[in-house]
């Protein structure tokens, strides 16, 4: 549990310490790899199949950023799970009978191009069982965003066609509901990202190449067109979100060349701003993760498959947003967290970095003293408006 602690303490320097700068990290376990599935997990990523020069695979992969080393990991559907190699899958990290869990849907095998099953990895047993079938038709290269533990997949292509189409997966109750469609155009290998409880789905390929960007309201069953990504139009990009801002780069333009930038989304500006370039050989079809302030990007496809592994320590978006009027104590935190402004402080919540809710109010208040004792390590954001601007800060639970 003290490496647990001192994994936070790193990361956390690494976020504030270095700002839009990338550093390479150990190479990618395996054979050099595309279209792989991936997430974060806890502490941990994870990556789940993908294809190389002698086929689609069925591996999972876990990395440690306290170790900087990558392990092999029970195989997409255990021991029996022979035929299952797949890439173009999504992957989605849920809560299920109080435990964090890994999903694994849709891709394409060695020998069925369009998939539509679900698999949910247990890291207690360190097993699989398969889940409700996707409700849509069959299909590979979709994308997947989670927000209020509930995941949401759709587009693609499937055996009659590209897709606009979304469904919602509840681990609960293991079905899925069709949604509003997608309000773009039906496509394949676009990227998306999760924002403050709004899906954001943007780029891809609908015979065309695009630049997109549109954002799903929960609430509202509906879609919103936000501000156009503002690099070159692109397939095969990878994305992630790091509240308040979230990152889209790589993948192929129209006249395949493999990208290497890198551009931040501002949730709260609904704007753009290009940051430092992957200083690597532009890809597609790449992986991407975000951990405890840092983002990790690796492997890929750009006429040869890549193996390498890359850290980004971002712009401190979420340190931009902070203003001396909030304070947070301690920091880390074991017991006791203290709140306090000298302003009234409104539409307070506290969240865990891949969204799950831990604290709500809707009172008017300068302090707050708040029992974390039982809460799960990690790092947290805390929201909220003062003379309706946004305050965002992190804090660290520890043991």
């Amino acid at each position: 549990m003290h490496k647990l602690i001192f994994l936070i303490l790193i990361s956390l320097s690494l976020d504030l310490s270095a700002q839009d700068y990338w550093y390479p990290r150990d190479t990618v376990k395996g054979p050099p790899k595309s279209a792989m599935a991936a997430i974060s997990f806890e502490n941990i990523g994870l990556i789940i199949g993908g294809l190389d020069e002698f086929g689609f695979k069925r591996k999972m992969y876990s990395y440690s950023p306290f170790q900087d080393d990558w392990n092999e990991e029970v195989s997409l559907g255990g021991t029996s799970g022979e035929g299952l190699e797949r890439g173009s899958a999504c992957a989605f990290m849920l809560y299920h009978e109080n435990t964090r869990k890994a999903y694994v849907c849709l891709g394409q095998t060695q020998t069925v191009a369009y998939m539509k099953d679900l698999w949910e990895f247990n890291p207690q047993s360190e097993t699989w069982s398969q889940k409700a079938n996707f409700a849509g038709t069959a299909r590979r290269q979709s994308v997947c965003f989670t927000a209020a533990n509930l995941a949401y997949v759709g587009t693609g292509e499937g055996a009659t066609g590209l897709k606009k189409d979304f469904y919602c997966y509840n681990p609960e109750i293991n079905a899925w509901t069709q949604i509003a469609d997608f309000a773009g155009t039906a496509r394949r290998d676009a990227a998306a990202f999760e924002l403050n409880g709004f899906g954001f789905v943007g780029t891809g390929d609908d015979g065309t190449l695009k630049k997109d960007l549109w954002m799903y309201d929960i609430q509202s069953d509906s879609w919103i067109d936000k501000a156009d990504f503002p690099g070159t139009p692109r397939a095969g990009a990878v994305a992630w979100s790091a509240f308040p801002v979230a990152y889209v780069g790589t993948g192929e333009d129209v006249n395949g060349v493999f990208k290497n930038d890198l551009y931040e989304y501002s949730y709260y500006l609904n704007a753009w701003v290009q940051r430092a370039n992957m200083p690597a050989p532009g890809r597609k079809n790449a992986f991407a993760f975000y951990i405890d302030g840092v983002s990790y990007v690796g492997a890929g496809y750009n006429g040869i498959f890549l193996e390498d592994f890359w850290a980004y320590s971002g712009t401190a978006g979420i340190e931009s947003f902070e203003r001396i009027d909030v304070k947070l104590f301690p920091n880390p935190v074991q017991n006791q967290l203290n709140i306090s402004s000298d302003q009234l402080m409104r539409h307070l919540s506290i969240q865990t970095m891949d969204g799950k809710e831990w604290f709500t109010s809707s009172q008017q208040i300068n302090q707050v003293e708040l029992d974390v004792t039982h809460w799960p390590i990690g790092t947290y954001l805390f929201q909220c408006e003062i003379n309706g601007i946004p305050q965002v800060k992190k804090f660290v639970k520890c043991e």
